[in-house]
This record gives structure tokens, C-alpha cells and sequence, in this order.
């Protein structure tokens, strides 16, 4: 099977994401005659489903599924995901949550479905067994979860409205359970399955610490999504346990890194190495961002602070979770960066984050924003789009893909 396709096709749709974060940063300097709202929903849907739902399921099978026996199933299930996918990107920007923008989106949430059962049925007996297999049980588990979210929207929307608190925290699960669940535990798992193959060996009973630890975080971090309600104290104090718990995972996972420091070197090039070393410090910062973010004086700025939100999520989804698939998928030799494209690629999340977070202090201070701001993000913005337009033409150019 031609996965390096796949992972061309989901660098089709980064591709296509990073012209339509262009264009929503346009909208500040230049007038569209788009809806922006249509074309955020575009941008956020395509992002984590056509991008990365593409990428780690494709990872995923390679790893655990890639046997003839499953081939023409998972062939199918992997173009039936597209078609809902593709439905999605052009009914969305026209129509918004509609009547067939809708019909896409529960048809995907059905693909998902398949893939969890296509994993669990045919993943091998020895397999299960793996540290590996139980993170990735775990994450695709969290991505089920996930979907009540969207399931919920629409009787809220019929009942409630729009305008209703339980239609931002359906949002705001989807979204906690798909960055912080889904994602990040994949990509635990994908880890977890290079260090076995390279005879790393971590004990049971330190494995069962960091899976539980961090599970937990997971889960009683969702809370921070809820606490622009100000709602009773015991959320806080539940958000700030999640957030210890996450912290405390991440220590046992850096005393496992430390342990087997020489070990872990040798399967990673130099520049897979920086790559992993960039997200470890992006996590870090992450882990403090949240447990921060449980304080009661702290929440209620981010409450009032959409651009902090943002910055938040953009720093997860395109530092640590983009750049963790970079690494994995170079690893895989599923597709090939290079250490230039890269820095263009590091140079874009740093200016675009700098701008985002500075915004919202600027919202925070009350004070003003520096003369042509938003011309500056439309630059940044650009500096991304190039950056991933040259990862996809590496790609696409044979001479360049001899892994």
C-alpha cells in the first residue's frame, strides 16, 4: 500500500490550511467577501481531521496494521474518510454548520468509528501485550469520547441555541479531548513503540505510573475548558490537580528519557533529535501554561481573552503536535524533511506565537497594538504557508524522496 500517499494527502490539506490561515489574517487588512466564520470552521476542521487524523491514522497502521490481510478494508475505510473530508472542506466555507456540512462531519465521525474497530479486531495478540498498544488504545478511546461533543451540538443548537454555555463546553470537550487526549496520547504511543524497537525497556510498574498519571491529567484537565463559568471552587481545585498529574507523568517520562539517554540517541538523526528536544520544551511550557491557568485570577483573563485561547491552541497543534508528526513521519520514512525547511517551518511558530500572545496582553494591559500588527501576522502567516508548500514539493519531487 502506498502509504507515503496518504501522507501526501495530508499535506494536501496542511497545505490547504495554511492558505486558508492566510486569508482569515487578511481579513483584517484587506476586505473578503467571505463569511469568516465559514472559513474558520474550514480551517479548525480540516486542521485536525485532514491533516492530522490523516497523518497519526496512517502512522497507526503502518505500525499495527499493515498486513495484507486488512489491506483492501482499510483501503476503503482510508477513501471513505476522504470523501467526507473533502465534503466537509467544500460545504463548510459556503454554508457553515448546515444541513450538509453536518451530514459530512457525522459520515466522518463514522469513519473513526470503523478505524477503532479495525484496530482493535486486527491488531496482533503479541501486540497487546506492548506499553505501545495501550497508549494508542487509550487515544483512539479519547478520540470516541471526543465525539460527543459534536454529537451533542446539535440538540443543543435545536433546544438551547447557539448562544447557550453547554454549546461552548460541547466545543470546548470536543476540542480538550481531540489537542490533549487524542493527539497527545497517540503520539505517547508512537514513542512508546520506537523505544521498544530499540529494546528500550521500561518497567511495568513505571509504565502503569506514567499511563495513569497521565490519563488522569487528561481527564481532570478538561475542567480548565469549563472555567470561564466561574463555576463552583471545586473545578479549580480539580483543573489544578489535572494539571499536577500531567506534570508529574512528564517527570517520569523525562526520568525514563534520562535513564536510556544513550539509547535514545541512536535510532534518531540529528535532526529528528532537535525536532523531539523543540516539542519536549514546548511541552514544558504547555504543563505550566495550565497548571497557571487553573489559578481563579489567572482564569478570568483568559476568560475575556480569545487571543490567549488561540495562541494557546495554535502552540499545541502546530508546536507539538506538527512537529512531533514531522519527526515521527521523517522516522517512518514516510515522508522526508530537511533541516532548512524546518527552520523556516520554527522560525513561522515563533514569530506567529510571539504576535498572538502579545495580542493578548496588549487585550489584558488595555493598551494598543503596535501600527500595522495585523500586516505583520498576514507576513508570519505567509512564512508558514511557504514552509509547508516546500515540505509538500519535497515530497512530490523523486529525486528528493530517497529516504
Amino acid at each position: 500500500m502506498n502509504l507515503k500517499g496518504h501522507i501526501k494527502i495530508a499535506l494536501i490539506y496542511f497545505f490547504i490550511v495554511a492558505i486558508l490561515g492566510v486569508c482569515m489574517r487578511m481579513f483584517q487588512v484587506v476586505d473578503f467577501d467571505f463569511n469568516y466564520k465559514n472559513i474558520l470552521h474550514t480551517h479548525s476542521h480540516i486542521a485536525l481531521l485532514g491533516w492530522v487524523y490523516t497523518a497519526l491514522t496512517t502512522i497507526i497502521y503502518q505500525l499495527f496494521l499493515s498486513n495484507k490481510q486488512i489491506e483492501k478494508s482499510y483501503k476503503r475505510l482510508f477513501w471513505s474518510t476522504q470523501i467526507s473530508i473533502l465534503g466537509m472542506m467544500f460545504t463548510f466555507p459556503f454554508t457553515g454548520y448546515a444541513l450538509f456540512s453536518i451530514i459530512f462531519s457525522t459520515y466522518f465521525l463514522i469513519n473513526t468509528y470503523v478505524f477503532v474497530r479495525l484496530f482493535l479486531k486486527h491488531t496482533s495478540l503479541e501486540q497487546k501485550k506492548t506499553h505501545s498498544y495501550k497508549l494508542i488504545c487509550a487515544a483512539l478511546w479519547l478520540m470516541v469520547l471526543s465525539s460527543i461533543g459534536p454529537w451533542a451540538l446539535g440538540g443543543i443548537m435545536n433546544t438551547l441555541g447557539s448562544t447557550s454555555s453547554w454549546y461552548r463546553n460541547a466545543i470546548y470537550f470536543y476540542l480538550h479531548f481531540q489537542y490533549n487526549g487524542w493527539f497527545l496520547v497517540a503520539l505517547l504511543g508512537i514513542l512508546f513503540f520506537i523505544f521498544e524497537k530499540n529494546s528500550i525497556s521500561i518497567s511495568q510498574k513505571t509504565f502503569k505510573l506514567f499511563f495513569k498519571l497521565f490519563l488522569s491529567g487528561v481527564v481532570l484537565t478538561f475542567f480548565l475548558s469549563v472555567l470561564w463559568m466561574q463555576p463552583n471552587s471545586i473545578f479549580y481545585f480539580l483543573a489544578g490537580i489535572g494539571s499536577v498529574f500531567q506534570i508529574a507523568a512528564f517527570v517520569v517520562l523525562f526520568s525514563i528519557v534520562f535513564q536510556h539517554k544513550q539509547l535514545i540517541k541512536i535510532p534518531f538523526t540529528k535532526l529528528e533529535g532537535a525536532l523531539l528536544k523543540t516539542v519536549g520544551l514546548l511541552f514544558i511550557i504547555k504543563l505550566l501554561i495550565q497548571l497557571i491557568g487553573a489559578f481563579p485570577a489567572i482564569s478570568e483573563i483568559i476568560k475575556n481573552n480569545i487571543d490567549f485561547v488561540i495562541a494557546y491552541l495554535h502552540w499545541i497543534f502546530l508546536g507539538i503536535v506538527t512537529i512531533s508528526v514531522f519527526a515521527f513521519l521523517n522516522y517512518f520514512k514516510l515522508f522526508r524533511i530537511t533541516k532548512t525547511n524546518y527552520v523556516v517551518y520554527l522560525n513561522a511558530f515563533v514569530i506567529t506565537e510571539s504576535l498572538l500572545f502579545y495580542k493578548g496582553f496588549v487585550v489584558w494591559f488595555n493598551s494598543r497594538l503596535i501600527e500595522n500588527y495585523y500586516l505583520y501576522l498576514v507576513i508570519a502567516s505567509t512564512i508558514f504557508l511557504i514552509a509547508i508548500t516546500w515540505l509538500l514539493v519535497l515530497q512530490i519531487n523523486k529525486k528528493n524522496t530517497s529516504y
